[in-house]
Formats: structure tokens, C-alpha cells, sequence
């Protein structure tokens, strides 16, 4: 059997700079934003992503009191401290976790307390074939140069994009780089790894993933973590019959079984209930609506193609999925020794924390079809917060 090592997928986010520029006596990384601080919101969302393994914090010398208040309860290693530039705080990050030595890892401002879980995970699933990856969006608006107060010209901004963070890299590479270019001043990380001549890939950004620098910024993120929000509820059930068979699939796990699960997909009762409660939750059909039986592009097909389509679905209409709750029903298989692999699995293909995923199982003390082993049921409830207007 081949010997299969993980990517083992660190976190450095940078947080030595004073910016003092988004005014008040602290840093901005150390401001309160709801009940929070900036960096604590920063730092929980590399921590609840089920593919990032560390995650290192960059401080300045003089903050260590006021990291460990922002940071208090969270598993993280000792902080790094930083050096005169935004370079020199990363080297000395990428230096001490040498004897880790991470596959990857993701370079973040710590200001940037709004990162999604699918704006990571679109980085670091580039990250699986480039050295670089850096999250930007298109510039839109018509760019001008100005001379004196006066516009000067219109600058051509085909190929622009707006850079963000957190930027990808392959550990080695970028380490490598940084020790070649160490005692320079360049702005970000890509930058680096361009001038020693490494592809930089793009990836989708995200407007929500703006860096706090001016009061207006801080106001900004203080308005949206007081937006009135609901909690919306849906709820999904789905059963499928035993026929021939040696084996069925639930959440994406497959186990051995005397039988399988008639379906047209691949029959994982599991993952459509969780998919009809996620399509539930903001009134959006069902897996019927969007996935006919009837067509035979489905035939056969990975239920996780119709779970990913739900979230994005969910997404699409302003919701954030907050937690998922599935039972499945059945006298056999045995569905304790599969939870935990369950969990994590749908957690890898929603990009949630496994915190956020619950899996059980029961039986129905042989009553009904399934007492009588004629099938599986599942059903399921899926949690999903919404901000602002729809609210």
C-alpha cells in the first residue's frame, strides 16, 4: 500500500504593526469589534477551518500582555516577535517554524478579521498545484492619476487586481525567497516571491475581506458585527431501499455492508437530507428541484457535488451555515465507528470546523421498514445566520 503523507497547512498572521492610523490609544489589531477583538476574530478563523493544522501569530515586543488577553483560550504556539518592517516580521515568523516545517503556509494580515472559510479553502486548493497564490479582485472603478490636485490621466486598469490576504505559498519556497531578499522593504509577500522570480497564481477574493487601516475601517466592521441577524432553520429527510450490494455510502464514507443503497446518484441518504435542510433553511427547493432523478447527468453521481451546490446555494442568498445536525436511522450497518470520519468528512466538503457538524445514528428497535432492514432514513436540520436586509 502506498505510504500517503498529508499537507501539513500553516497559518502566519502578521500582527507586529502599530496602526495607529484607525485612531484610540491601541493598535487596530487589539481594537473591539463586537464582542471581540480584531485579531481574536482573525486568528478564530484560520482555527475553525478544518485544513489549517497551526496557526502562528506575529506581535510586536511591546504587545505581549494585550495578545494574551486578545488570544486568551485559543490553542496557539508562543508568539513570534516581530522585526522594523512587515519583511522582517515574516522572515522571523517563517524562520521559527523551520522545525515544523509545514507543506504550506498562508501569510495573513492580522487586520483582516472578516476572511472567510471559502476564501481560504480557494487558496490553499490552488496551493495543491503553484508555489503562490494570491486572493485579489479586478479593480472596477476607472483609475486616475493626479498632478497638483488635478487629474494628470486615466490609468488603463485591463489586468489590475486589488491584493488581499491570506497569500499561499509552498513553505520551502517562500522561506527561500525571503532569506535571498532579507533586509529589503517590499509591501507583501507576493512581491517577494516575484522578484525572485516565482508564478504567482490568482484566486477569487472577497470584498468582505477588507483590512482595517482608518477609523472609517473600524466602523465599517463594528457595523457589521452588530447587524441584525436571524438564525433560519431548515429541515431535510430522505430514505433509500437495500438492494444488491456489498457496501453503501453515508456522508461521503463508504462502508461495508451484505447490501447496498438503490438510488439514482450514489444513494447516500445521509447527504441528500443534509442537502434538502440546507436548500430548506432559505426556502430554495429541494434536491429534486435542482437534481432530477429524471436526468442522467446525475446517474451514479458523488452526493457531495449536491451539498457543495446547497452551500453556495445558501451563500448566494446571504446565509452562513452554522451548524448541521444529521441522524441517520437504520438496525445496520453500525454507524458509531464511522461518526468521527463522518464528521470530518462532510466538515472538508462544506469548509466547516467539525464543531459545526453533528452525525448520529439510531434504530427504530425493529419496528417499521427500517426494523426490518429494508432500508436506511435520515434526517436532518441545518442552523444557517443571516445578516443585514434579509434579516
Amino acid at each position: 500500500m502506498p505510504n500517503i503523507t498529508k499537507d501539513v497547512n500553516a497559518v502566519l498572521i502578521v500582527a507586529a504593526g502599530r496602526g495607529l492610523r484607525a485612531g484610540g490609544e491601541l493598535p487596530k489589531q487589539y481594537l473591539k469589534i463586537g464582542q471581540s477583538t480584531v485579531l481574536r476574530r482573525t486568528v478564530e478563523a484560520f482555527l475553525h477551518h478544518p485544513k489549517i493544522d497551526v496557526v502562528y501569530v506575529v506581535i510586536h515586543p511591546d504587545d505581549r500582555d494585550l495578545f494574551e488577553k486578545a488570544t486568551a483560550g485559543l490553542t496557539l504556539p508562543p508568539p513570534i516577535f516581530g522585526g522594523e518592517t512587515r519583511q522582517a516580521s515574516v522572515f522571523n515568523g517563517l524562520r521559527s517554524m523551520e522545525t515544523a516545517a509545514p507543506t504550506n503556509v498562508l501569510i495573513h494580515d492580522g487586520a483582516r478579521p472578516f476572511v472567510s472559510a471559502k476564501l481560504i479553502s480557494n487558496v490553499l486548493e490552488a496551493l495543491k498545484n503553484e508555489r503562490a497564490v494570491l486572493p485579489a479582485l479586478k479593480v472596477a472603478d476607472t483609475l486616475k492619476q493626479s498632478r497638483d490636485g488635478y487629474v494628470g490621466k486615466t490609468v488603463d486598469r485591463t489586468d489590475v487586481w486589488r491584493a488581499q490576504t491570506p497569500q499561499g505559498f509552498r513553505y520551502a519556497a517562500i522561506l527561500a525567497a525571503h532569506t535571498k531578499l532579507s533586509g529589503e522593504n517590499l509591501t507583501d509577500d507576493c512581491a517577494i516571491a516575484e522578484a525572485v522570480g516565482m508564478a504567482v497564481s490568482i484566486a477569487p477574493g472577497a470584498e468582505e475581506n477588507f483590512k482595517i487601516t482608518t477609523p472609517e475601517d473600524v466602523e465599517r466592521a463594528r457595523r457589521i458585527m452588530t447587524k441584525t441577524t436571524i438564525c433560519r432553520i431548515g429541515n431535510g429527510f430522505d430514505v433509500h431501499r437495500f438492494c444488491e450490494g456489498d457496501r453503501v455510502t453515508l456522508c461521503g464514507i463508504s462502508i461495508s455492508h451484505k447490501q447496498g443503497l438503490k438510488g439514482h446518484s450514489d444513494a447516500d441518504v445521509a447527504l441528500h437530507a443534509l442537502t434538502d435542510a440546507l436548500m430548506g433553511s432559505m426556502a430554495l427547493g429541494d434536491i429534486g428541484q435542482h437534481f432530477p432523478p429524471s436526468d442522467e447527468k446525475w446517474k451514479g453521481a458523488d452526493s457531495s457535488i449536491f451539498i457543495k451546490k446547497a452551500k453556495d446555494l445558501v451563500e448566494q442568498s446571504g446565509g452562513e451555515i452554522v451548524n448541521l445536525d444529521v441522524t441517520i436511522i437504520c438496525e445496520r450497518p453500525k454507524i458509531g465507528p464511522h461518526v468521527p470520519e463522518m464528521r470530518q468528512n462532510i466538515a472538508l466538503i462544506l469548509g466547516l470546523s467539525t464543531d459545526q457538524v453533528s452525525v448520529k445514528a439510531t434504530t427504530t428497535e425493529g419496528l417499521g421498514f427500517t426494523g426490518r432492514e429494508e432500508g436506511i432514513a435520515a434526517q436532518a436540520t441545518a442552523s444557517v445566520m443571516v445578516h443585514g436586509s434579509l434579516a
